[in-house]
């Protein structure tokens, strides 16, 4: 299982929100790639990286410090936040991100993330947010009528490389990750899941780790970490084992 330690950014700094929230933004630092490179000291291979503001823009905002985390990490990046074309998209992975998170452009626009899964091939997650049990978009500030099994269902067929699960409700808070809906959503689709939302210790690696073989491929960690909460390096271990 892969543990992906995650950069959100707003206004070029590293923060982390409460429920998603704008308003309820902690920073953590103010230099996002030298933060890349203490993950990777760590032992990380992964880094999931988030535009927030683009995600509420539809488009990317934060391009100079997602552009130095990708130049900093000797690893692979997983990109989100506001890519919602082609030519996003295209430029994403020129530059070197590994994989591109769409979530808004998935619930509105599914074709074109098909057409985006096919073209890069293993390129594309699907990010599917629910917030009481509901598909949430356009950075988590509308929240749709479609059931998160029935958005990702619609994927299936669709060569996504995993599918990105956060409970809205718990994301920021170490609350606890929701392990039981992540697991009910990986044994009802064929498609690997990424677990996020709410990790406050190493209690949620484990207990995401051993039950791996139902289709969890990894686990995002903000909060816990940036806290002190969480050591990276031990996360990464168990995960492994």
């Amino acid at each position: 299982m892969i543990v992906f330690p995650a950069i959100d950014l707003k206004g070029g700094e590293v923060v982390r929100l409460a429920e998603g929230d704008m308003d309820r933004a902690t920073v953590y630092g103010d230099n996002p790639a030298a933060q890349a490179l203490l993950f990777a000291e760590a032992g990380a291979e992964h880094l999931h990286v988030v535009d927030l503001d683009g995600s509420f823009a539809g488009r990317t905002e934060n391009r100079e410090a997602v552009e130095a985390i990708v130049e900093a990490f000797p690893g692979y990046v997983q990109l989100g936040g506001g890519i919602r074309d082609a030519a996003a998209v295209e430029g994403w992975f020129n530059l070197g991100v590994a994989r591109i998170v769409m979530g808004s452009a998935a619930l509105k626009n599914p074709n074109f993330v098909k057409d985006m899964a096919r073209e890069w091939e293993g390129g594309i997650v699907v990010a599917v947010d629910a917030k009481g049990g509901m598909v949430a978009t356009e950075g988590w500030a509308e929240v749709s009528d479609v059931p998160v099994e029935d958005m990702a269902r619609r994927f299936e067929d669709a060569g996504v490389a995993s599918l990105l699960f956060t409970d809205i409700g718990r994301d920021g808070l170490l609350k606890g990750c929701n392990v039981q809906a992540t697991v009910e959503l990986a044994r009802s689709v064929d498609i690997p899941v990424i677990a996020s939302g709410g990790v406050k210790g190493l209690d949620d690696i484990h207990m995401l780790a051993v039950q791996a073989d139902q289709g969890i491929e990894g686990v995002i960690t903000g909060r816990a970490l940036y806290e002190g909460r969480l050591d990276l390096a031990t996360a990464i271990a168990m995960a492994n084992r």
